[in-house]
């Protein structure tokens, strides 16, 4: 084992240590029972080809590149991690940041899918963070659509030239907040106002988690950058081998 896998390894167990345990309470994923079946079985099957995809892609990226099982173990580490920390938001309920977007910037979006359901299935059984049932709706709006919004606005952003470090603030804070905009879009499919029907109680729930979830995002973008720069330091070789910076593979 190099030295810059041993520093990557420390610095996982330096933060779950840190933050891994946390108090059980509800918290921004759909809670357990608060969809009806049929929405919990649509957003289910929606997530199946991304998975299927993912599943696929982890695969590839480490038949050809071994090396990079402990940065993606890492991404895993820090995806449990960071999205178990909550803060209450305005309506007694709790918001936090995600983590996927950085994992999609470095394995693409298709791994994500599969590292954020785990991420997803330990935190309903262990913290209570999130539900079995909802796990569908969950997985779509945290490991689907946020990470492959974060991963167009990266790869937009390399094509116009804007700097790597501003990439990645823009791609990891817009991909947390669409992973809420999305959360919305499911809550308020399933319980449309009384008055002003789908498009009032989505106006509703973008604005109650608004208040919490955009210095959260603003945050993760922070963070996100601070920790590329680290492992541009630390795993450098890993970073080329995925192709993440110039003169690895593709």
């Amino acid at each position: 084992m190099t030295t810059n896998q041993r520093r990557l390894i420390a610095v996982a167990a330096v933060m779950a240590l840190t933050f891994g345990i946390v108090p059980v309470s509800n918290a921004m994923h759909i809670m357990e029972g608060f969809l009806a079946p049929r929405y919990c079985v649509i957003w289910g099957v929606l997530c199946v080809p991304f998975l299927i995809a993912g599943f696929f892609s982890i695969r590839k990226t480490l038949a050809e590149h071994r090396k990079t099982l402990i940065l993606l173990a890492m991404v895993g580490a820090y995806t449990f991690v960071i999205s178990a920390l909550k803060i209450p938001s305005v309506t007694g309920s709790c918001s936090h940041a995600t983590g996927t977007p950085l994992g999609a910037l470095l394995f693409g979006p298709s791994a994500m899918s599969i590292i954020g359901i785990i991420v997803l299935l330990f935190q309903s059984i262990l913290l209570a963070h999130g539900g079995l049932t909802t796990l569908g709706a969950n997985t779509f709006s945290m490991a689907i659509a946020g990470p492959f919004l974060a991963y167009g606005i990266f790869k937009l952003c390399e094509k116009i030239k804007v700097h790597r470090k501003v990439s990645i603030f823009l791609a990891c804070c817009l991909g947390d907040l669409f992973t809420y905009c999305i959360t919305s879009f499911q809550l308020a499919l399933a319980y449309p106002s009384e008055v002003g029907g789908f498009a009032a109680s989505l106006v509703k729930f973008l604005g109650i988690f608004a208040a919490t979830q955009v210095p959260l995002a603003v945050i993760e973008g922070i963070l996100s950058v601070v920790i590329m720069i680290a492992l541009e330091s630390f795993a450098n070789s890993e970073l080329r081998e995925l192709g993440y910076l110039k003169g690895g593979a593709k």
